[in-house]
């Protein structure tokens, strides 16, 4: 077994690298900033409608608008939260926004305990209603993250 080999992806966003360490596939992303929007279009109110928005980032690099619910929100809310995609299509039609990021900060107590920050990721505009599990979002939620809690390894 070779644990030094890299395997190489080449996607729409450039060459993603991954290796296996242990028991682990390490996935490099990069890292996309994302800039304080005060809101020009209502895409954030099609998605969370009254809930109240602690912040709202835009990332011209990957055009993913980033919502963060308020941290008074438990997991469930985020999870629990019905969206309509025909909503999204709608509010946001200047090709500005191409994907939205619903995101919470985590527990540091309960049973959701050690977990840093939960995400919803939506991309209708690409014909993809929600992606639990997208790098591009990943490489923006990390950014975001990172530079709110103070760290670079979260869960």
């Amino acid at each position: 077994e070779n644990t030094n080999s890299v395997l190489t992806f080449v996607t729409q966003s450039g060459q993603l690298k991954t290796r296996q360490e242990k028991d682990h596939i390490v996935l490099d992303l990069p890292l996309y900033s994302t800039y304080p929007q005060v809101s020009q279009n209502f895409i954030h109110t099609a998605a969370v409608g009254d809930m109240i928005v602690q912040d709202l980032r835009y990332s011209p690099d990957t055009k993913k608008l980033l919502v963060r619910l308020s941290d008074a929100y438990e997991r469930s809310v985020l999870e629990e939260l019905q969206v309509s995609a025909q909503h999204f299509l709608t509010a946001e039609r200047t090709g500005k926004v191409k994907g939205l990021i619903l995101t919470l900060k985590g527990n540091s107590s309960g049973k959701d305990k050690g977990y840093d920050f939960y995400s919803r990721y939506f991309a209708p505009w690409y014909g993809i209603l929600e992606d639990p599990v997208t790098g591009s979002a990943h490489a923006v939620l990390s950014s975001y993250w990172s530079e709110q809690l103070g760290k670079t390894e979260m869960l």
